[in-house]
C-alpha cells in the first residue's frame, strides 16, 4: 500500500512537467509563427538620383509601419532592410548580395535607376529571388526574366503617349536631348525607333551628363536646327538644368520631358522656367482632378494624404513606384507565404491590381503589366502640375 501511495505521489509532478513541456512547445510554435517576413530594398538615398530614392524609402517605411500596426502579414511582422546605393551600379550589386547572403531576405524592391537594375540581373537570377524594380527602362523586363518585375511605366509607353500628344498638334520636327545613363539611352532608343514611323523627324540629337552644370552648348546647337519641339529624356536634376538653360537662351518652342521628372524636386529646381513644360506621368500627380469613377482615384488620394500626414510634404511618382512594388510583394506573401519561388509565381499571376502607377496585369510574357493608358499628359502651370487634357 505504501508503494501504491508513493507511486501516485509522483503524479502531480509528472502532470506539471508535462504541462510545462506542452506550453514550451506551444510557445516555440507561436514564436515561429511571429517571425518577421524580411524584405530588402536597394534605393538611391544619396547622389544624383536621391530625389528618386528618398521618397521611395519614406513610402516603404510608412507601409512597413502601417502593416505592422494592423497586425502584420498573416500575423508576421514586416521587416524592411534598406541599403543606400547612391545610384551606383557597383554599390547596388554589393548591397543586393548582402541582402541575399547576410540578411536572408525573401524578396527585394528597387533599385531606383535603370542602370542599377540591369546590373543586378545575373545576381538576382542566380539567387532565384523576386525583385520588383522601381526603375523605368524597358530593358529591365524585355526580354522577360523569371525573377525580375518592375512597377514604373516603361519608357516605350511614355514615347507612345508623347506621339499621341504630338500628332494632333502637327509637330513633325523634334530635337532630342538625353541624359548619358541607362535611362536616358533607353528613352533615346525608343524615340528613335518610334518617332520616324509616326511621321516625326529627328533634326538634332544631343546628350549631357547627370553631373553637368550647363547644357547651353548642346541647346545652342539644337536651336540652329529650328525644331518644332524639344524632347528631353532625363531625371529631375539634369532636366531642370535643361529647362533653365533653354529659357535663358530664349528658346520658345515646346519642351516635353520624360516621366523621369514627375516630382517636386524638378519643379523646385527648374522654378519659373518649368511653366509650360509638358510630360507623360502617372495619375498620382493629378489625383484630385480624376473623375470619381476612376479606379485609381481613391487609392491615390489616400496614399497622398497618408504621406502628407506622416512627412509634412507631398509625395510623388517615385514614392508611388515603391508603394506599388512593396504592396505587390505583400499581396503575394499574404497568399503564399515566404517562399521566394511561390512569391515569384504569385507575382506573375497578378491581375487587376490597382496601384499608383496604373492597373497591373502581369503574365509570363509581361513583367510590367501596364499599357500607355497608365499615363496622362501633365503640364506645369504656375509651378504646379495640371492635367493637360
Amino acid at each position: 500500500m505504501s508503494w501504491f501511495r508513493g507511486k501516485w505521489s509522483w503524479l502531480p509532478l509528472v502532470t506539471i512537467m508535462a504541462t510545462v513541456f506542452c506550453l514550451s512547445v506551444q510557445f516555440q510554435a507561436d514564436a515561429k509563427s511571429l517571425e518577421p517576413y524580411t524584405v530588402g530594398a536597394v534605393l538611391a538615398l544619396t547622389g544624383p538620383a536621391a530625389s528618386l530614392g528618398q521618397p521611395e524609402r519614406d513610402t516603404a517605411q510608412m507601409i512597413e509601419e502601417q502593416i505592422n500596426r494592423a497586425g502584420g502579414i498573416n500575423g508576421h511582422p514586416l521587416k524592411l532592410v534598406i541599403y543606400d546605393t547612391a545610384g551606383e551600379e557597383s554599390k547596388c550589386v554589393l548591397a543586393v548580395k548582402r541582402l541575399i547572403e547576410q540578411d536572408k531576405v525573401i524578396a527585394i524592391i528597387g533599385p531606383s535607376r535603370t542602370g542599377e537594375s540591369l546590373a543586378l540581373i545575373d545576381t538576382i537570377e542566380r539567387a532565384k529571388l523576386p525583385l520588383v524594380s522601381c526603375a523605368a527602362g524597358i530593358q529591365i523586363v524585355q526580354p522577360v526574366r523569371p525573377w525580375i518585375f518592375k512597377t514604373p511605366q516603361s519608357d516605350v509607353l511614355a514615347v507612345m503617349k508623347i506621339i499621341d500628344y504630338l500628332k494632333p498638334k502637327k509637330i513633325e520636327r523634334i530635337a532630342i536631348l538625353s541624359e548619358s545613363n541607362a535611362f536616358g539611352e533607353s528613352g533615346k532608343t525608343e524615340l528613335k525607333n518610334r518617332l520616324p514611323s509616326a511621321g516625326i523627324s529627328i533634326v538634332a540629337e544631343e546628350s549631357y551628363g547627370d553631373k553637368d552644370t550647363d547644357v547651353s552648348t548642346q541647346l545652342t546647337r539644337i536651336r540652329v536646327k529650328n525644331p518644332q519641339a524639344i524632347i528631353d529624356w532625363g531625371t529631375s536634376v539634369g532636366s531642370a538644368l535643361v529647362t533653365k538653360n533653354a529659357r535663358q537662351l530664349g528658346i520658345t518652342c515646346p519642351i516635353i520631358m520624360s516621366h523621369g521628372v514627375a516630382n517636386e524636386t524638378y519643379l523646385r529646381l527648374a522654378g519659373e522656367a518649368a511653366n509650360g513644360v509638358v510630360l507623360p506621368a502617372g495619375k498620382l500627380l493629378v489625383a484630385q482632378d480624376l473623375p470619381k469613377r476612376d479606379p485609381q482615384r481613391k487609392l491615390l488620394l489616400k496614399y497622398t494624404a497618408d504621406f502628407r500626414e506622416k512627412f509634412g510634404r507631398e509625395t510623388d511618382t517615385f514614392g508611388g513606384h515603391a508603394y506599388d512594388s512593396l504592396h505587390l510583394i505583400i499581396r503575394a506573401l499574404r497568399k503564399v507565404g515566404p517562399d521566394p519561388a511561390k512569391i515569384r509565381v504569385e507575382l506573375e499571376k497578378t491581375k487587376k491590381f490597382v496601384g499608383t502607377g496604373g492597373i497591373f496585369n502581369f503574365s509570363p510574357k509581361d513583367h510590367n503589366g501596364l499599357t500607355k493608358d497608365a499615363f496622362v499628359m501633365v503640364k506645369v502651370v504656375k509651378g504646379k502640375w495640371a492635367w493637360e487634357k
